[in-house]
Order: C-alpha cells, then structure tokens, then sequence
C-alpha cells in the first residue's frame, strides 16, 4: 500500500522527469523500488537481499541472511528516470542537491508527532548519518517510508538518549525530521478517503496488521475499498 502510494507522490513524479531519487535498501523500501523500476520499464529488481540490517525471528537460519549480505544488489539510484544498478547511496552522495529524493525507512514511528527514529549498527553512523549530508547541507528531501506497525508512543528523543548511553548495548537510535509516509499518507493520495488508525494485531500471518477507520465521498471509499483489497492478499516477505 505504501510502495502504491508513493508512486503518485508528486514529487516521486517529479524527480523521475529530472533529479536523482535515492531509494535505501530496506524492506519497506524493496516494494517501493520494485513499483517505482516497473514504471520506467525495469523488470529485473528483486526483493530478496534489498536491506542492510534486518529484524529476525530466533529460529531464523542465518546461513542464509549471510549468502543474501554477500550478494547485496546495492541502493536503487534512478538519475532523470534511468536506473543506474549496483550504485549505493555513498556512490551519489556528494552528487545529491535541492530538489532530489531519498527515500531511507525506519524503525520507530511516534505518529503524533510525525517523528520517525532509525536504529544504528554503523560506527559511522550508516546510510542516515550519509543522508542527512545531503539533506541538511544541500535541501535534498528526506522522505520516511514506514509503517504503522512500528508505532511507538513515546518521546523518541528520550529513548534514543537511553539507547545511546554508555550504559547500554545493542544498536544506538537516531531520531530524524522528514516527510513521514505511512498507510494513511498512501490512502489519501490514492483515493482522496482518510484514514486513522483504531485497532491493530492478529494472527497467522497477521501479526503487526493494523485496522483502519476510512472516511469520505461514495467515490473515495470505493477507491479506498479497492486499492486496499488489492494489496492485502500480496504475499508475505519471506526470505
């Protein structure tokens, strides 16, 4: 749903025609690279091996995330509608100015506050920390894909200081200010309904599924009705 709708995002379709649009390797961001590529006529993008750090059940095999990092496809990097495959966002960085794109996923999403915060495993600080080069230094535009199931109703602010404390372990966090993108975005611009989120959870397969109270015209609602209907029967990222 999110990949649909940022495929009518105006300024996706902007800087298809002339820019450069940056998509980040992560899973939420390998559906929006696979719509996005089949619109300029790429047909050759797979999902599978398009991210960087991943979350994982237990009982994962890890074998195989191993042989998927060793054949890692690169970023998707689209310069005025032209895929330029194996490039990573480190390749482009100093290229990006005013006006182009990059799309980076996330791992918190404080929806009130419209405030997304990414988990860091990089010394360096990773693909964000490059990002942000272009996008504070040069006005690139930030836009956060994410979905609702990583809502997290806290001050992201406050749990990144505890996550990047001396005391603590594990991946630090860094809050960023972009466009949020969410499932209610993608309602809206697709159909012209909104859309707010009033229940979530389920199981088999449902797990971190979300419901959603959407409102407005006859005509959006249909709209609405089917576009979700025709995403909620894709198949499950299955690695």
């Amino acid at each position: 749903l999110i990949a649909c709708g940022m495929l009518e995002h105006p300024d996706i379709k902007r800087v298809l025609d002339d820019g450069i649009l940056a998509i980040i390797a992560g899973t939420t961001n390998s559906y929006i690279a696979e719509e996005i590529l089949k619109s300029i006529g790429e047909d050759d993008f797979r999902l599978d091996g398009f991210f960087r750090g991943i979350t994982l059940p237990p009982s994962f095999k890890h074998e195989k995330i191993e042989k998927l990092r060793e054949s890692f496809p690169g970023d998707v990097i689209i310069r005025d509608g032209r895929w330029e495959p194996g490039k990573t966002i480190f390749d482009i960085l100093d290229e990006l100015g005013k006006g182009d794109v990059i799309l980076k996923g996330a791992n918190a999403l404080n929806i009130k506050k419209r405030k997304a915060a990414i988990y860091i495993g990089h010394p360096e600080g990773g693909t964000i920390v490059a990002s942000l080069q272009a996008v504070v230094g040069r006005r690139a535009k930030l836009i956060i894909p994410v979905g609702l199931e990583k809502r997290v109703p806290r001050d992201l602010d406050k749990i990144a200081a505890k996550l990047n404390s001396l005391e603590a372990e594990g991946p630090r966090m860094l809050p960023v200010v972009g466009e949020i993108f969410t499932e209610i975005e993608a309602i809206k611009i697709l159909s012209g309904a909104s859309a707010e989120l009033v229940a979530a959870g389920g199981v088999s397969g449902a797990e971190g599924s979300v419901w959603l109270l959407v409102t407005g015209s006859e005509e959006e609602m249909q709209k609405a009705e089917k576009i979700i209907g025709s995403v909620s029967r894709e198949p499950p990222y299955i690695l």
